[in-house]
């Protein structure tokens, strides 16, 4: 194993540490391992938490700040955050309006949220919670009961965002969280596998002309192994994938994403190829293309589409200001 870490039991603490130096808009809480915009939460806003394992950078701490998150809970490596950090950000945000926690479908997160949302109700802390379940690669997986919880994600926390910061009940909120999760589909693809610290060794093998299609953001099986391709033809399985399960129609939000280790040359060339597909049944309005919930060092990259309407458009385009988005400010 070759990282740039000092020791394997440190790597989540020491990143949460640079975090903190890098960014001043943001206060980091190393002992519960909780990030929080800087400063008290605005009184009568809803609260927006997120959190899961580390290791997907910049999801979730890179998008805490104006327009998005209120703060992150990062557990160790592909492992879920516990209950009392969950209590503990909650807690941080509450301005009298109520939280609302964003949970990726994962079995841990699930049980852990639910958890923490039940401790906060003891005290008082009205809590919302929606579940993201976009993936289309598989039903169930090694983490998961039904579908997991991938790139939507973002989307969910920058519109849902977007819509706490004006204001909006956590009725209209979650509401709102709710929508874009049911609008949204993705399908990722993996070239090699990642090494998750604490393991020393990759998460699982892959052959040097293999790739796994439909894998997960912690290298859980896809729907196949294949042999490599060409760019437009892995593409379009993924496009085929999502096109099967939603209409692709209309205006569009699509992120190209990068698992982590993927070259933004390589990502560029696979956005082109989306844009190819979709040429004649959709238009893309919106796009993101680059890192965004990542795994690791893997090779690959995943597709996510939303289809967007009037609302949701002018929700993803009103300010953001984090370390992982930034705009209109």
């Amino acid at each position: 194993m070759k990282k740039l870490i000092n020791h394997p039991d440190t790597v989540v603490t020491d990143a949460l540490a640079g975090m903190a130096a890098a960014h001043p808009s943001l206060s980091v809480d190393l002992e519960n391992r909780v990030i929080t915009r800087a400063g008290q939460p605005a009184a009568g806003k809803v609260g927006l938490v997120s959190g899961g394992g580390s290791g997907h950078e910049p999801l979730h701490g890179g998008f805490v700040g104006y327009g998005m998150l209120d703060a992150a809970c990062a557990g160790e490596v592909f492992t879920s955050p516990v209950p009392d950090q969950m209590l503990v950000a909650t807690k941080a945000v509450n301005a009298g309006a109520g939280v609302l926690h964003i949970v990726k479908n994962y079995t841990g997160d699930i049980l852990n949220f639910a958890m923490a949302a039940e401790l906060a109700d003891d005290e008082g802390i009205e809590v919302s919670s929606v579940v993201v379940n976009d993936d289309v690669a598989v039903q169930d997986s090694l983490y998961t009961a039904g579908r997991r919880g991938v790139g939507a994600t973002v989307f969910v926390e920058k519109i849902a965002g977007a819509l706490a910061e004006r204001g909006a009940p956590l009725t209209e909120v979650a509401a709102v969280a709710a929508e874009v999760n049911e609008r949204s589909r993705s399908f990722g693809v993996a070239l090699t596998s990642c090494t998750v610290p604490a393991a020393g060794k990759p998460t699982f093998e892959l052959a040097d002309q293999e790739i796994e299609l439909g894998i997960g953001i912690h290298g859980e099986p896809g729907r196949t192994r294949a042999a490599l391709q060409p760019a437009r033809d892995i593409v379009a399985t993924a496009m085929d994938a999502i096109g099967s399960d939603m209409s692709l129609d209309g205006d569009l939000l699509v992120m190209v994403n990068g698992m982590g280790g993927t070259p933004l040359i390589e990502l560029y060339i696979a956005f082109d190829e989306v844009s190819r597909y979709l040429a004649g049944r959709a238009r893309i309005g919106r796009n993101l293309v680059g890192n965004y919930i990542t795994s690791m060092e893997m090779q690959g990259f995943s597709v996510t589409v939303c289809r967007l309407t009037d609302t949701l458009a002018e929700l993803w385009d009103a300010p953001v200001e984090t370390p992982g988005l930034r705009w209109g400010r």
